[in-house]
């Protein structure tokens, strides 16, 4: 990456700017670093427009979960300002009625105050098993849905329950891609990842070992180093 290239990172659900904090230092070598806003709004499109208002004219992209989705909704609108793209643990495919059905469970129980409640009993779908134990990276969670909030929070599902089927623009994307996944990823398989990767001309594909859903905390060296490469080549 040219250093007068910014980089915008995008963080997935319940999460927020502290999900980079481990890989930045070395993202931040390489050149400007931006990390989107996402949770003003409740629709994909509406959150994607926003980030583009705010973002560079041109930019590297890398979306972590949810923000794959918003990441594939600014593929959409602006295909242009995008120089690179990185998807990571994250999907194409819209949601099922079973994840939307759990979704709006969650959503009562946090109209209700049980978020943080909600966000303990997940917290092992979330890691590596290796990880369950793991108190930084608990700590890290709950931090993370204190940022967003509870309209945040709210608006961020209702987005992702109505987000559309992206498995159809995969073929448009046309530049240099990395899709990255853990190889235990217990909330979006990594067979969804191989899925964009094959649909993507010229993806590399990278599956961290010993890695949940959140590689950042889990794997930083490794995903630093992937997304250090990617970024570079």
């Amino acid at each position: 990456m040219d250093q007068t290239t910014p980089l915008l990172l995008v963080p997935g659900l319940a999460s927020s700017a502290r999900i980079y904090a481990p890989v930045l230092p070395a993202l931040w070598r390489l050149g400007p670093v931006m990390i989107a806003n996402h949770i003003r709004d409740n629709s994909m499109a509406a959150i994607a427009a926003r980030v583009l208002g705010e973002a560079p004219p041109r930019f590297a992209l890398a979306g972590h979960s949810m923000g794959g989705y918003i990441a594939l909704e600014i593929m959409r609108q602006a295909p242009e300002r995008v120089l690179k793209l990185a998807l990571i643990n994250t999907q194409a495919r819209p949601d099922t009625p079973e994840a939307t059905a759990r979704r709006r469970g969650l959503m009562e129980r946090a109209r209700r105050g049980e978020l943080r409640a909600a966000r303990e009993e997940m917290f092992p779908e979330l890691v590596h098993p290796s990880r369950r134990d793991d108190a930084s990276i608990r700590q890290l969670v709950h931090e993370q849905g204190e940022d967003v909030g509870v309209e945040g929070y709210l608006r961020q599902q209702t987005a992702i329950i109505a987000r559309v089927d992206s498995r159809p623009t995969l073929a448009r994307i046309t530049c240099p891609t990395l899709v990255l996944t853990g190889d235990q990823d217990n909330t979006i398989p990594n067979a969804f990842s191989k899925e964009m990767a094959d649909s993507i001309a010229g993806a590399r594909l990278v599956i961290l070992d010993r890695c949940g859903h959140l590689p950042q905390p889990e794997q930083p060296d490794a995903t630093a180093r992937a997304l250090t490469e990617w970024l570079a080549s």
